[in-house]
């Protein structure tokens, strides 16, 4: 639905805005007040560990999972693109391709905190970056899990044939949560890795 014609003139019709997206940008806005907070805090207590490990011993930067993740923005916007088209085979393959580029920064964020707790001995008590680097990008990866789970649900509801061309603007708002985390790595990237270090 979107939205009823308002007269608000003799030729200057208007139409109201759709739930949907209003609703999505209300929760990405309500997230991002939620992301400042953590980010400030981050750089508020950046070198003030009294003990370590420090940033710069221990952080790699994720450049192939960063870039798995961007591209992700780019396969969803294909899909979205190719529903809108009624190209259904076309739209489960670039769906399935953003699932998998999430997936790859998943892991690789799960293998980037394996190697920083049992390795290099950083856990969120350790230290005060560790308390505000496991915040921050937990708090990123939580919302990446979250996306994938949403997706995820959409690509089984398309491989049994319930997804068709009329719910494209309603994958088109979905898509807007994803591009949202994509547009928060970017922040939580340069605060932690190139900022931070």
């Amino acid at each position: 639905m979107n939205g009823r014609p308002v007269t608000t003139g003799p030729d200057l019709p208007w139409t109201l805005p759709d739930r949907g997206r209003v609703g999505m940008f209300c929760l990405i806005g309500a997230e991002s007040a939620i992301f400042v907070i953590f980010v400030v805090a981050y750089l508020f207590y950046l070198g003030k560990s009294l003990t370590g490990p420090m940033p710069r011993d221990v952080l790699r930067v994720p450049v192939f999972y960063s870039i798995c993740l961007l591209s992700s923005s780019f396969t969803i916007h294909r899909a979205v693109k190719a529903i809108g088209a009624g190209r259904m085979e076309s739209f489960r393959i670039w769906w399935l391709g953003t699932i998998a580029l999430g997936a790859l920064f998943l892991f690789g964020t799960a293998q980037e905190w394996y190697r920083l707790i049992y390795k290099d001995g950083l856990t969120i008590t350790t230290n005060l970056f560790g308390t505000t680097y496991y915040s921050l990008v937990g708090l990123h990866g939580f919302h990446v899990t979250v996306g994938l789970i949403l997706l995820t649900t959409v690509m089984l509801f398309a491989v049994l044939g319930r997804v068709t061309r009329e719910h494209t603007f309603r994958l088109d708002v979905l898509s807007l949560y994803w591009h949202f985390v994509d547009v928060v790595w970017v922040v939580v990237f340069t605060v932690v890795y190139v900022i931070g270090r």
